[in-house]
């Protein structure tokens, strides 16, 4: 199936105590981030939002992002 062009994919890490709380990184659609494409303060909350998977964050899911 060919990836649209129309859209961009997110990795989002949704808080599991705080409601529209987490954090958002640019992925490949399956998942996939670019690590040497983040900032270095991106690139420690990517981390941060790995490693707190279970604990403060649900499992990650990748979402489309539409451009208008």
């Amino acid at each position: 199936m060919p990836e649209s062009t129309d859209a961009q994919f997110q990795l989002c890490f949704r808080s599991l105590f705080n409601s529209g709380r987490g954090y958002a990184f640019p992925c490949d659609p399956r998942g996939s981030v670019d690590l040497d494409g983040l900032s270095d303060r991106a690139r420690c909350n990517y981390l941060y939002a790995r490693a707190m998977v279970g604990r403060e964050l649900g499992v990650p899911a990748v979402e489309a992002v539409a451009h208008a």
